[in-house]
């Protein structure tokens, strides 16, 4: 089944929900509208989203060291109170995703962080490769497209397959505690040190403001 833009936005508009989600939801329905929400609603992605909007100024910093001190996360998770930062279930989360941004090297947060530049240079390579194959121009604009999702959900932390549960993304994973604690959480920032490393490497790589529902 195509899913198509339309259907996406559809989709979106009706729960809220990240396109991505909405997407994966279509997949999963086979391009049924209703099905697709019953999806997001298992999910908790579809009240996630209803939830985004309210104020997450609250939360904690973890930190996550790993490989004998070669691997260092500093991570910034919001919630809406202090009760619900103090809590076992977000305590967990936080240094869940800190041991996620160790292992899997996120680049960027969100997908509208990753720059022109690094769109265009990734298209160009990929256009490259698709020319090589011979096959006709509306083809391998669909191999680039193709590969492009693939690049953000290698390098944008909340596209990423959680590494514990590579079924859900950190987006997902976020989303089903929203659904589960009852409050507007974020991921707001992070950084990843590696031994060795440039300084200007640790800047490149640290998040901003990013509701999961955007």
């Amino acid at each position: 089944m195509n899913v198509t833009a339309e259907m996406v936005k559809e989709l979106r508009e009706r729960t809220g929900a990240p396109m991505m989600n909405c997407k994966s939801a279509l997949q999963e329905a086979e391009g049924d509208l209703e099905k697709a929400i019953d999806v997001l609603r298992k999910k908790g992605i579809a009240a996630a989203a209803k939830k985004a909007g309210r104020t997450a100024g609250e939360g904690a910093v973890g930190s996550y060291i790993h490989a004998g001190g070669r691997i260092g996360v500093l991570v910034e998770v919001n919630c809406e109170t202090d009760f619900v930062a103090r809590t076992d279930e977000f305590q967990d989360l936080v240094k869940d995703i800190g041991m996620h941004v160790a292992a899997a090297e996120p680049r960027f947060l969100e997908r509208s962080q990753v720059t022109d530049e690094v769109l265009e240079r990734e298209r160009a390579i990929f256009r490259d490769q698709a020319l090589a194959t011979g096959k006709p121009e509306a083809v391998i604009e669909k191999i680039v497209d193709g590969k492009m999702e693939k690049f953000y959900s290698e390098n944008v932390l909340l596209e990423q397959p959680f590494v514990k549960n590579p079924d859900v993304t950190v987006g997902e994973l976020v989303a089903e505690k929203i659904a589960k604690i009852g409050e507007n959480i974020r991921i707001r920032r992070f950084a990843r040190f590696k031994l060795g490393d440039a300084a200007e490497q640790v800047s490149s790589i640290a998040g901003t403001d990013a509701d999961v529902a955007n």
